[in-house]
């Protein structure tokens, strides 16, 4: 949905790898969040949602910084959705993160 989306502001081929290549790392990275919520810090949700914030802030710090250089990608393509899709996966967040 969204990274199709995303990829219709960008028709340039790179550009749209670079959407697609950030939709995986979002995807990744918000797995690794969830999972150190729910497992590792189950007693201090809202440390372990700090946590993931902070985890997804250095993520797209090292991809501005590292990630699109070492890619090739454009940036503005490449950060934009990164940071897109980590907007998309915290508004959703709560509904994964209630208390079962």
């Amino acid at each position: 949905g969204l990274a199709w989306l995303l990829t219709k502001l960008w028709p340039d081929p790179m550009a749209q790898q670079a959407v697609w290549f950030s939709a995986g790392i979002a995807l990744g990275i918000q797995i690794i969040g969830f999972l150190f919520v729910r497992v590792i810090v189950p007693a201090h949700m809202i440390a372990g949602w700090g946590a993931g914030m902070l985890l997804r802030f250095l993520t797209l710090a090292l991809h501005a910084l590292i990630g699109v250089r070492l890619m090739g990608f454009p940036p503005a393509p490449a950060l934009m959705s990164l940071a897109a899709f980590f907007f998309v996966s915290t508004l959703i967040e709560p509904v994964f993160l209630k208390k079962p």
